[in-house]
């Protein structure tokens, strides 16, 4: 295991800046996504870790040790591809082999060390099989057994569940996770899936338009994002206009047109500076659809019409007219859902908002 170091990283195409100055630690044995939507320069920043780019500006350090001039071959990296990259004329376990005996491993250990990885992504008998031969998961899961298998100090993951459909998908970052767990190896994963972020990550890198918007933990991320961008991509939020009046150790107080005085605590309250212009946070599953009239103890309420439902199972997405603005709430359904056309009221409880300063 390494950690991985990016130091003023910048990395231009022509005119053109794909990553600006970027600062970034990835610590040794963290599962650490590079989120964002397309052409944000989260793969060129892989592509640039794993030496397949050159940076234009600035360091990137494996173990601590400068790699800029370390060509991709010397630098004990494991990498999985969106398309997997399988030699079709190979057997599973001479694809597997490749990085084993590019490296020189003597041939009497080759074969044990194919099966172990074989073993560990749960394939234990397909070694004599072709990859035309496998599923889709399959395929994906011995592109992880042969970069892995190297026992490599980075694995790098560039999009390789973006190919699988949707359950298998789900299963395959649960499964994803537990090897990195058992294997314990420094993992930079790139996606724009934001569900697999969130489940998956131990650091989460929220990025847009070559630049970092927010590094931290899911829950951090989440609950508390930095930037419009961040609240936006990453879940369904609602972002309302404020003033704050005040801020103090204890938290701020907000004006809002849509649900007057809202008082936020402390932590959710960290990105503003003191008064002046805000806005206020609300995810969507925390804004809750009640009855006309209802004022329950603790919540904060306004007046609202129901515009769209949408159905979806267990839950339904309701958007809402409140005051001259359109909201979005994501509830579970524990009764008939509200009709299209009718007066309700929609709340939420101080502590689930956040603000940010206005960018």
């Amino acid at each position: 295991m390494s950690s991985v170091t990016l130091k003023n990283i910048v990395k231009r195409f022509g005119s053109f800046t794909a990553v600006h100055q970027t600062d970034l630690e990835i610590p040794e044995g963290a599962f650490v996504t590079l989120l964002g939507p397309s052409g944000c320069g989260k793969t060129t920043n892989l592509r640039m870790i794993a030496g397949l780019l050159d940076p234009t500006e600035g360091e990137i350090l494996i173990g601590g040790k400068r790699v800029n001039d370390v060509p991709i071959h010397k630098r004990n990296l494991g990498i999985v591809f969106q398309n997997y990259a399988l030699f079709p004329h190979k057997t599973v376990a001479d694809n597997i082999a490749f990085g084993l005996k590019y490296r020189d491993v003597p041939k009497d250990q080759i074969a044990g060390k194919v099966q172990d990885a074989l073993d560990l992504v749960q394939l234990p008998d397909v070694g004599s099989r072709y990859p035309k031969e496998l599923s889709g998961g399959q395929q994906q899961r011995i592109a992880l057994a042969r970069a892995i298998v190297i026992e490599p100090d980075v694995l790098l993951l560039d999009e390789p569940l973006s190919a699988l459909d949707a359950n298998l998908r789900e299963d395959m970052r649960v499964e994803l996770k537990r090897i990195q767990d058992q294997i314990g190896v420094t993992t930079l994963f790139v996606t724009h899936d934001q569900s697999e972020a969130l489940a998956m990550s131990d650091q989460i890198v929220v990025m847009s338009a070559g630049r970092v918007e927010q590094v931290g933990a899911p829950e951090e991320v989440y609950n508390n994002p930095a930037s419009e961008f961040v609240a936006n991509f990453l879940g369904a939020s609602n972002v309302i206009d404020a003033e704050c009046r005040a801020k103090n150790a204890e938290g701020a107080q907000l004006d809002t047109p849509l649900f007057g005085k809202v008082t936020l605590p402390a932590e959710k309250s960290v990105r503003l500076s003191g008064a002046g212009p805000a806005k206020l946070v609300l995810r969507a599953e925390k804004l809750q659809v009640m009855e006309e009239g209802a004022a329950p103890e603790g919540l904060i309420t306004a007046p609202a019409t129901i515009e769209t439902v949408d159905y979806q199972g267990q839950t339904v997405r309701y958007f809402v007219r409140v005051g001259d603005a359109q909201l979005q709430a994501l509830n579970m359904i524990d009764e008939r859902p509200f009709e299209k056309g009718s007066a309700a009221t929609v709340g939420f409880r101080p502590q689930d908002g956040s603000a940010l300063a206005p960018a």
